[in-house]
């Protein structure tokens, strides 16, 4: 496994960790940043999506993965909004636990790719004619679902909140109620 796979899930873990762990108020730079981060991570290492067979099945099924898996996240958060009327997101050790168990699972998946599994995973790729950069594909297809659809929820929960902004505070025009929460 290449050096640029452990930077890559490294990095990605490092900066949702940061934006999100503890009580982080949800701002347009902190929605945009995750967004960023999955274009660039598209642009560097997505060889070219699979148009049919097994390959596209294997990345809609991780898209979907993905989804599942960053709804989840966002479930293990908590949006209020806080004393000056802005939306906040409360996250804790749950929501940490999830982003180590996947990105872990994700390097574990592509060390063992390469040592204990790979006679096994390299019997099934061939019968499937999938290639492996489609497998890899598919492990950043899963990544980005699971990023945007955290940004997402967070985006679409301090709208709820603030009844259509996420910089709903004074400065907009608008507060929320302190202490209302989704």
């Amino acid at each position: 496994m290449s050096a640029s796979v452990w930077i890559l899930n490294l990095i990605v873990l490092a900066a949702v960790l940061e934006a999100d762990l503890g009580y982080r108020r949800i701002t347009p730079r902190r929605l945009l940043r995750p967004v960023i981060i999955a274009a660039v991570v598209a642009a560097i290492y997505l060889k070219g999506a699979s148009g049919s067979g097994t390959g596209l099945w294997l990345e809609l099924a991780a898209v979907g993965a993905g989804i599942v898996l960053g709804l989840v996240a966002s479930a293990l958060m908590r949006v209020s909004a806080g004393p000056d009327g802005s939306a906040y997101s409360r996250a804790g050790a749950a929501y940490a636990a999830l982003w180590v168990v996947v990105v872990g699972a994700r390097l574990w998946f592509a060390w063992g790719s390469g040592h204990e599994f790979s006679r096994q995973l390299g019997s099934w790729l061939h019968t499937e004619h999938v290639t492996g950069a489609v497998l890899v594909d598919s492990l950043i297809f899963l990544a980005i679902a699971m990023l945007l659809t955290r940004t997402a929820s967070l985006l679409v929960r301090s709208g709820l909140l603030s009844g259509g902004g996420v910089a709903a505070g004074p400065a907009a025009g608008r507060r929320i109620r302190p202490g209302a929460s989704l």
